[in-house]
């Protein structure tokens, strides 16, 4: 178990994130593991773009939620913040309805630093993206 709350449950985490782009884009916490947490996000009109094809930046704004997420997750939020560093991603599939799900796990747990790796698929498990987020994890009295 990775989290800070050792209990940590699904009922835990649907509290986290209200009004933010989280609540924007619909997305939803559908599992907490002892290692992953999943998250799906509908493709519809304010998750596409132009072509009708889901956005990339819809993609990297579930990546950065759910990564963000995790590591505060993992960490005393009365002693530390985490902090986003840098994220990639490289879509692989394009997908125009249904829903995506993204599956996150740590690639490195450290002191000040947290890399995860999201893997997001469409609804018949297709890989659509990969995606990388890096999260500093800072003292809150610094």
């Amino acid at each position: 178990m990775i989290w800070f709350n050792k209990e940590l449950q699904l009922s835990d985490v649907q509290h986290v994130g209200p009004d933010t782009m989280a609540t924007y884009l619909d997305m939803e916490w559908t599992e907490v593991g002892p290692d992953y947490l999943c998250m799906r996000m509908p493709v519809v009109s304010k998750t596409k773009q132009p072509y009708g094809l889901l956005h990339g930046g819809a993609s990297c704004a579930l990546a950065e939620t759910i990564g963000s997420v995790a590591s505060y997750l993992c960490i005393d939020p009365d002693k530390y913040l985490c902090v986003g560093m840098e994220i990639n991603a490289n879509h692989l599939k394009g997908v125009r309805e249904g829903y995506v799900t993204a599956t996150c796990r740590p690639l490195h747990l450290g002191r000040s630093s947290h890399v995860w790796d999201i893997r997001i698929h469409q609804d018949d498990g297709a890989l659509v993206c990969v995606s990388r987020l890096t999260v500093a994890v800072i003292p809150k009295d610094r």
